[in-house]
């Protein structure tokens, strides 16, 4: 297996064409068949592969500052990691969460930040789940366009530390979409 590197405005049109196979196979219910984001395009991916060259798996990344408690803290946020039907359980998924964490060495990144409806592969990998009450923009993914904000303690928030600063029980406020 190979892991690689690519920015989002780099993918062209049969890489993408992968990617919308990849994610609509592993998000079928919520995945909008016509496009490879949900709300909004991250900034790079780590991409999979298997030996015969077949994109197995994928992790969206996005790079923002948050207020935590009223503090600015820069974030790598994780999203849509997913693996093939196919290439489970083999360790991919763990590997690309691995590739997160070497890539987040020494660079200016606070925190790894996700959501996961499932913590037992985050957790496995040092993710903690926390609990916040956050504030973000709502997005309508059908339509692609702001809702609101939202406003609410959410289960599913999971960090890891990965620099200097300690994570704290105040507010977060996403200043942006719920990844």
């Amino acid at each position: 297996m190979k892991i690689e590197q690519v920015f989002e405005y780099d993918i062209d049109e049969a890489l993408e064409t992968k990617l919308q196979n990849l994610l609509s196979s592993c998000f079928p219910q919520i995945y909008p068949s016509d496009r490879i984001y949900f709300k909004q395009l991250p900034h790079s991916r780590f991409l999979a592969f298997n030996h015969n060259n077949q994109l197995v798996g994928q992790v969206g990344l996005d790079y923002r500052v948050m207020n935590l408690g009223g503090e600015p803290v820069r974030i790598l946020g994780i999203i849509d990691l997913c693996v093939s039907h196919q290439a489970r359980s083999a360790g991919i998924g763990t590997s690309l969460l691995l590739k997160v964490d070497k890539f987040s060495v020494e660079r200016n990144i606070d925190f790894i930040l996700l959501f996961a409806d499932h913590m037992a592969l985050y957790e496995k990998n040092g993710y903690t789940t926390v609990e916040n009450q956050c504030t973000w923009m709502k997005i309508d993914h059908e339509s692609q366009t702001t809702k609101e904000i939202g406003c609410e303690s959410l289960n599913e928030l999971m960090v890891k530390n990965v620099g200097n600063k300690e994570w704290n029980k105040g507010t977060l406020d996403l200043l942006g979409y719920l990844y």
